[in-house]
């Protein structure tokens, strides 16, 4: 396999300029959280398959001691009458040229499709064991950021200072090469573990843009878990003799 590969496992496919979302794994795995619980009550059909030597060169198990590559997929679904497509994997390209190629990949995908919008999802890093229900946001044109304005999401000038590195940062810039809006929204997150409190907050906005309600009793259970662990993590910090490890800037730079 010499380049990126895209499987169709649907190829009659017919969908009305179809809105982007995408959540692959990053800090905190927010956007990850968020695709992957839409994809689940929206009951959304798997419809294609990426598989890339960018991939980390591993296989996963399955549940029945099977194995399966490392792959990206894009489901599609529906919300509110509107067709979504969904962009969730295992993960993001391990090489400068892999986030390129596949980013290109994903935008000639949408370009087919004629979507007219990507909303791409991650975390922003802290570096805090605290919360903020905060939603930082990014477009690729002014006029699309006062309209995502209404719903609550914040532009802070020149933030993330460090930029964007990953899928969720140049499908935005390159999507208006192509003519397509893009926003990348991020949840605040403390940057160390999966943080399915963010995600909870980055899945009401969300679901706000989109006019839906889907159930969240399975993101609050997880969010309750981690609540428990990061309230340990509390415990142990400076003023206890435990200091904890604070992400280095490189860190807090990858949004993705």
């Amino acid at each position: 396999m010499q380049q990126s590969t895209l499987v169709r496992l649907k190829n009659d496919l017919e969908l009305k300029k179809p809105i982007l979302v995408v959540g692959l794994p990053g800090v905190g795995l927010v956007g990850k959280l968020v695709a992957e619980h839409l994809v689940d009550e929206l009951e959304a059909e798997k419809v294609m398959e990426v598989y890339s030597p960018h991939f980390p060169p591993q296989v996963l198990v399955n549940k029945d001691c099977t194995v399966r590559p490392v792959s990206n997929i894009i489901y599609h679904g529906k919300a509110n009458g509107k067709d979504i497509l969904f962009l969730v994997g295992d993960h993001q390209s391990t090489t400068s040229q892999g986030h390129y190629e596949l980013c290109s990949l994903y935008l000639d995908i949408a370009e087919e499709f004629e979507v007219p919008i990507i909303y791409t999802l991650g975390g922003y890093p802290t570096g805090k064991l605290t919360y903020e229900e905060t939603v930082l946001g990014v477009a690729n044109d002014i006029k699309l950021i006062e309209e995502i304005k209404k719903y609550g999401v914040e532009f802070r000038e020149s933030e993330p200072s460090g930029g964007i590195v990953g899928a969720s940062g140049l499908l935005v810039a390159f999507s208006r090469m192509r003519g397509i809006d893009a926003v990348c929204l991020m949840g605040m997150t403390p940057g160390y573990l999966m943080d399915p409190k963010s995600a909870q907050s980055l899945l009401k906005l969300l679901c706000k843009i989109f006019e839906i309600e889907v159930n969240t009793d399975s993101l609050q259970k997880k969010a309750e878990e981690m609540e428990s662990i990061l309230e340990k993590l509390k415990e142990k910090e400076e003023p206890q003799g435990f200091p904890v490890v604070k992400p280095t800037d490189e860190d807090l730079r990858y949004i993705g």
